[in-house]
């Protein structure tokens, strides 16, 4: 018999996928509108009447877990349904019935062989579908490249993303052609043999030249679309990240990152707890005017940035495994995307205006 909603999803590392700093977008798993005529009723009462299989110990965990949402609030259990409430389950993860289709969408393919391929995917897709974005997605693309390739279904959990990265973070991924390849390269993230870096630039000036960073990272309580960073040993899970300081670019400060864990949204959460929110990330209030002046001008300017690079300043720069068949050691390196390689450039004017006025 197939596995309950809840057993299936609640019971899954809630790392599905190997999250990187990327994606905690909520995917929505049931949705129900209570009638005009609904008498006061437990929220977990009034979903365990209307999902098949699900028991009312599962439906408790997933509104501790801040899972089920009255009206886009989450709450607890024992939240009483009133008429017309609109109750609704998320999930960090798609739904396992959705079906991918083949979509013709363009890849920049890095490297591709028998058993993997890397691509460097730009800013503004999503990774996989889910609510909100079933279609036009990285997946969408990989199934179309693919669908050819007889012993590859794009619908097949085995296969396919190993890791993932936000919509709007660019960069390097490594998508699993089989069984086999899947559970290899799984196990490297899990065992956090592999390399990865970022480029990201942030607003502040980064005093020490290099750092670690290393706090818990959950589901931030009030704020559903965002993580936060929870005192040790409670709450999140542990995460660590090492940063270097490339460039100090005048009120802004680019830095490369390495991940030693793939905690979702990591890069923004670490940096923004050490008080350096990543550059136009919307999320976490990077869009606002943080360091600077009050002038006008610098105002401007600080718009005129926003508009060149309108996302979150985050590349996946390098991503380095070992093959699973061959063993090899492969490293690979992405270049600066467009956008946020003028506004390190329109940065590096600022400062270069600044010194000589």
């Amino acid at each position: 018999m197939r596995p309950t909603f809840f057993e299936e999803e609640i019971n899954e590392d809630p790392d599905f996928l190997n999250n990187d700093d990327e994606q905690p977008e909520l995917y929505e798993h049931f949705r129900f509108v209570a009638d005009k005529g609904q008498t006061l009723i437990r929220v977990d009462k009034f979903l365990t009447d209307r999902i098949e299989n699900a028991s009312r110990n599962r439906i408790q965990q997933a509104a501790d877990a801040g899972c089920i949402l009255a009206n886009g609030n989450s709450v607890k259990s024992n939240y009483k349904v009133k008429p017309l409430d609109i109750i609704s389950i998320m999930m960090d993860r798609p739904r396992r019935e959705i079906e991918i289709i083949p979509e013709n969408i363009p890849l920049d393919i890095v490297h591709e062989d028998m058993d993997l391929m890397v691509v460097n995917k730009p800013a503004g897709l999503v990774v996989h579908p889910g609510h909100g974005n079933y279609t036009g997605t990285l997946l969408n693309a990989i199934a179309w490249h693919l669908k050819d390739n007889l012993s590859f279904n794009s619908n097949d959990p085995r296969l396919g993303l190993v890791h993932r990265i936000d919509k709007d973070t660019s960069g390097l991924l490594v998508i699993a052609k089989n069984a086999e390849a899947k559970t290899h390269l799984s196990a490297q993230f899990f065992n956090k043999t592999t390399q990865r870096k970022y480029l990201a630039l942030v607003w502040g000036i980064v005093k020490e030249d290099e750092g670690r960073i290393e706090g818990n990272i959950g589901r931030h309580p009030k704020e559903r679309l965002q993580m936060t960073v929870f005192p040790d040993g409670d709450n999140g899970k542990p995460a660590v990240t090492h940063y270097r300081v490339v460039e100090r670019l005048g009120y802004t400060t680019l830095v490369e990152c390495r991940l030693e864990t793939g905690r979702t949204h990591q890069i923004r959460v670490h940096m923004k707890h050490i008080g350096h929110t990543l550059f136009n990330d919307e999320r976490y209030g990077g869009n606002l005017i943080l360091k600077g002046t009050t002038f006008s001008k610098y105002k401007q300017f600080i718009h005129n940035c926003f508009e060149i690079c309108p996302r979150q300043a985050l590349h996946a720069k390098t991503l380095g495994f070992i093959h699973p068949r061959t063993k090899e050691e492969l490293f690979f390196d992405s270049a600066l995307p467009a956008d946020m390689s003028a506004l390190i450039d329109k940065w590096r004017l600022y400062v270069t205006n600044k010194e000589t006025e």
